[in-house]
């Protein structure tokens, strides 16, 4: 019977848009969307199951050396434990972003009345469906301009059985008649200046949506201002703004938040030592 080691290796051999370490990563997350297979179960040879459908092998591989995302391949990804679909009509969520989560699991995880949270941006939906299971005395609204985005974060709700409020809405053209006011307001806007587009990798440039990842260089915290700004008459006087921030403007950041009146305001570095995220409160 086959076993699963051979075909790892040859998926890892076949992969050559990457260096190897990272093709063998591919290959270890081919195995286990199609088969289930975990790393483990790779490593010590397991079956193959007897009734598998052999996904098209040559297509898959053909897409990932064009350096298409492994997530948009395979049509999914992982963000706090939870399974999301990812297409090129939205950013594939990244490790870093679970750090949000983790910031407002602290400070609301243990209060007993209704968390009103807004999700500005939400892309795949992966920061509002995660608050929506893991906050259960949360009530999640999630804003996005794009409506393909607003599809695919309505999809995941679904799929997860998230209770999420979903709007097409742009921070920087807010309604005159917008009222409500909300203890949580995070978002991960763009952030990444056009300037860096040319440090970037091909399979972030050619396959992810450009309204999501960039800012022009003349304006780069145009979104964070807009939040601020929003935060400033929607925000409870016992809530707080979390946002994810390009390193490079983690002070520049922090000073739109002060000058709109913003008392404790603490800047994240991720797991890299970078500038990553920001909490802020009145």
């Amino acid at each position: 019977m086959a076993t699963a080691r051979p075909l790892y290796q040859q998926l890892s051999k076949n992969i050559t848009a990457y260096p190897p370490e990272e093709a063998r990563e591919m290959a270890f997350m081919l195995l286990e969307h199609y088969f289930g297979l975990r790393k483990a179960d790779v490593l010590a040879d397991k079956t193959l199951p007897p009734n598998r459908t052999e996904p098209d092998w040559f297509r898959i591989i053909e897409r990932l050396n064009r350096q298409e995302p492994i997530q948009h391949v395979i049509g999914t990804t992982i963000f706090c434990g939870l399974e999301f679909e990812v297409s090129s009509d939205v950013l594939i969520p990244r490790p870093e972003t679970e750090d949000l989560v983790r910031l407002i699991m602290h400070d609301f995880a243990d209060r007993e009345e209704v968390v009103r949270v807004l999700d500005i941006g939400t892309g795949s939906g992966c920061l509002a469906v995660t608050l929506a299971r893991f906050l259960p005395q949360s009530d999640v609204t999630a804003w996005d301009v794009s409506e393909e985005a607003l599809s695919m974060a309505r999809r995941n709700a679904d799929n997860l059985k998230a209770d999420v409020a979903f709007e097409q809405q742009d921070i920087l053209n807010i309604p005159a008649s917008e009222i409500r006011r909300f203890a949580c307001v995070v978002s991960n806007p763009p952030y990444v200046t056009r300037s860096e587009a040319a440090g970037m990798d091909r399979n972030v440039l050619d396959y992810e949506p450009e309204v999501a990842l960039f800012v022009d260089d003349n304006d780069p915290l145009i979104f964070y201002k807009a939040v601020a700004n929003f935060c400033t008459q929607h925000l409870t006087k016992d809530g707080a703004c979390y946002v994810e921030i390009n390193e490079r403007f983690g002070e520049a950041t922090r000073q739109v938040f002060e000058e709109r009146g913003f008392h404790h305001i603490q800047v994240y570095k991720d797991i890299h030592g970078k500038d990553r995220s920001i909490r802020a409160t009145f």
